[in-house]
């Protein structure tokens, strides 16, 4: 291109200097010019038979036949054709001037810049055209498949069909699609120039056949099979597998790992579909087409097939799930209508202790994944969204991970932990429950779960029965002991001892979504309520919330069982739901590799007498005991009643792991509004950690069904708020 520049600037050049001597010559040859001649006398007849007298005119003289001849040196003989020399000189040397100029540019076009012409005229000959490659299938542990591939129908179009109305108004009342819809999915050029558009997927097959049929009518329009996003178990484990869009303006935009993305591809937009998207997605097949000039396709001239996305095996167990989210929809909606239970939403999580799997992640309420295949309807995404008359209560959003809720008292197992390690309280420790405590003599009662009091009871019967008057005795050794105190331990004692377990940060799951959780600290107290001074300084009060999981504390469902995962086993492993990745050819490219995330700083005889204190609570509880007992579970753990100001109903909790012997797994469940932990959310946690054994020992009888997506409806729950059952 630099090369014809020049060129054409020489041959301007040579152009100007051919004009400036031309218009030289023409001002030379084109000046006054005096020839001088000899003089001639003049005859005429005078005096020749005539009078003096007779005057004659000079025309009458003509007519009489008189000749004349004179004779001048001051006039010039010129021929008729010299004054045109100059200007046939100049006309010349500007046509010389312009043929130059074509010669030039000639030569600079066939010789110097033949290459990139040629190279030019090749690209507006044959294009290049993408065509989408199938995602990858997900799959549980055992190979159960989750998320698969289903060939279904793709209606495409020409580019040119744009420009035929008729063509785009029988197709849009073929496909029952408003017409100015087809327009622009047929105008949508992101995909390339040439390449076909896709008008719909998932088409009926009475819709193709009829197209096929009356391909007259249709011009330009095509269809194809292409896999689209299938969910056999319909809203099973659907906050993990999260779902799958057409990608948006940000996501054309985007660079995912270098991956291309156009918009004929399908991307992931939550759960694993969204996280291994770069893994599932496959890699774009190619064809080189020729085109004519109004760029039309003529002839396809190479392909290249497209690449199927790599598999992924998941660390859920697709039996033990089924339970879970079953489990969750039986207690709250069973009629399909939220209020008509116990509790309005509600999560569980299972873990594998020893290199952090999750096993089970169900949220209630749920959502069926296949809603996202092909477009969604507005109703469904009403529900959704929660824009519906009654609420819905947010079924896209994954409380495993994302809801935060006060810890309540399956906090006791690690702020009992956090008293031992400070000797604000020992393993012989005694103190007496009435169920009222001011400890501070503030006039400002606290009150124990159990309003008729204990009685006298050591740490491990405070653990057993959850007293709060037990852990309002800790806190205060906490506040003595602080700034506020004799200055032994610093303000934020507690809180750090908490962080060892993992709280007040994300676990770091593979999923997006993840809430962090509170710990409340002095600085976030301050901070928060600078606006009212009389409430932002910290108090003793904050400690006696805080050690029973209440007040301003926030954990998630998954931070709690990772954390008993570490009471359990001694250290805290990074939660993950990827277990391989394996590619068409169904190698093994990608192992998971467990992580280690924490090993808590705590005294194994501490950690032990704790332990024990989890496990008589499970064995001893009338309303627990039984559950694990008939179904032959050896486990500890701890149930919990979360209160919330301005709202009414309690948060039940629960959360055990088993064999207390050799720990495999942790179960944990929340359930809002649900009331009293042991009643509510007990059952549950007993009968996924059933399912889950006897899963992962080989001998279920559990058929995985289709879980149903929420309808979105609800009535108002009638709840019991007087007080905490534990």
């Amino acid at each position: 291109m630099l090369v014809a520049l020049i060129a054409a600037l020489v041959a301007a050049l040579i152009a100007i200097v051919v004009i400036a001597v031309a218009f030289v010559v023409r001002s030379r040859t084109s000046a006054p010019s005096v020839g001088k001649t000899k003089g001639v006398r003049q005859l005429d007849t005078v005096g020749v038979g005539s009078s003096p007298f007779e005057r004659r005119t000079s025309a009458k003289a003509a007519r009489e036949g008189d000749v004349t001849v004179s004779s001048s040196d001051n006039v010039a003989a010129q021929k008729p054709s010299d004054g045109l020399t100059g200007r046939f000189a100049a006309m010349g040397a500007a046509a010389a001037a312009i043929f130059g100029v074509l010669a030039a540019k000639l030569w600079s076009m066939q010789i110097l810049g033949n290459s990139e012409y040629a190279d030019a005229a090749e690209q507006n000959l044959y294009t290049t055209v993408n065509t989408p490659a199938p995602r990858g299938c997900i799959y549980d542990m055992f190979g159960t498949p989750l998320v698969v591939n289903e060939a279904s129908q793709t209606v495409l179009a020409d580019p040119d069909v744009a420009d035929n109305r008729d063509v785009v108004r029988r197709l849009a009342t073929v496909l029952g699609l408003p017409a100015n819809v087809v327009m622009q999915r047929i105008k949508d050029s992101s995909a390339g120039a040439q390449s076909l558009r896709v008008v719909a997927s998932d088409v009926r097959l009475r819709d193709v056949a009829f197209i096929a049929e009356h391909a007259d009518a249709f011009p330009g329009i095509t269809v194809e099979e292409r896999a689209s996003r299938t969910y056999p178990y319909g809203a099973l484990a659907a906050h993990v597998l999260g779902y799958t869009g057409s990608p948006s303006e940000d996501d054309l935009k985007a660079n995912r790992d270098g991956r291309q993305i156009l918009s004929i591809d399908t991307v992931g937009k939550a759960g694993v579909e969204a996280s291994y998207d770069q893994l599932l997605a496959g890699e774009h097949g190619e064809s080189k087409v020729m085109v004519d000039a109004a760029g039309r396709r003529i002839s396809v001239m190479s392909d290249v097939q497209d690449s199927k996305g790599s598999d992924l095996y998941l660390t859920i167990d697709a039996k033990a799930q089924y339970v879970a989210d079953a489990a969750l929809a039986k207690l709250i909606a069973p009629s399909g209508v939220i209020g008509r239970g116990t509790g309005t939403s509600g999560a569980v999580v299972a873990l594998d202790v020893r290199d952090g799997a999750v096993l089970v992640m169900a949220s209630y309420p749920t959502f069926d994944p296949t809603n996202f295949t092909g477009s969604i309807s507005e109703e469904i995404m009403d529900i959704y969204n929660d824009r519906k008359e009654n609420k819905a209560y947010q079924p896209l959003n994954n409380r495993a991970i994302s809801g935060q809720y006060p810890a309540a008292s399956t906090f006791k197992a690690f702020t009992s932990l956090a008293g031992l390690e400070y000797g604000t309280a020992t393993e012989t420790s005694t103190w007496n429950c009435t169920g009222e405590w001011d400890g501070f003599g503030s006039g400002d009662v606290q009150k124990c779960w159990n309003h008729d009091g204990h009685g006298t009871l050591d740490l491990h019967g405070g653990i057993v029965n959850s007293c709060d008057t037990v852990f309002y005795e800790i806190a205060k050794g906490f506040y003595d002991r602080g700034p506020a105190g004799t200055g032994e331990l610093s303000e934020t004692a507690l809180q750090e001892y908490l962080e060892e377990f993992g709280f007040g940060e994300r676990t770091g799951v593979d999923l997006a979504g993840e809430s962090v959780g509170l710990i409340p600290t002095p600085e976030w107290k301050a901070e928060t309520f600078r606006n009212r001074p009389s409430e932002a300084s910290w108090r003793g009060g904050d400690y006696t919330n805080m050690i029973i999981g209440q007040g301003d504390v926030l954990v998630t469902p998954l931070q709690i069982a990772a954390a008993y995962g570490g009471v359990a086993t001694g250290q805290i492993m990074k939660p993950h739901v990827l277990r391989e990745v394996r590619n068409g050819e169904g190698e093994t490219v990608v192992t998971y590799q467990p992580e280690v995330v924490r090993v808590p700083e705590v005294n194994e005889g501490h950690l032990n007498y704790v332990r024990e204190s989890l496990h008589d609570m499970v064995r001893e509880s009338k309303s627990v005991g039984p559950l694990f007992e008939e179904l032959g579970i050896d486990a500890a753990g701890k149930s919990g009643t979360g209160e919330k100001a301005g709202q009414d109903g309690d948060t039940a909790w629960f959360v055990a792991y088993a064999p207390y012997n050799d720990p495999k797994y942790v179960v944990a469940c929340v359930v809002e509004q649900g009331g009293g932990g042991s009643a509510t959310a007990a059952p549950v946690v007993a009968e996924v950690m059933s399912a889950l054994i006897a899963s992962q020992e080989g001998v279920s009888d559990v058929e995985v069904g289709r879980i149903a997506g929420s309808t979105g409806q609800s009535v108002e729950l009638t709840v019991d708020s007087s007080s905490r059952t534990d």
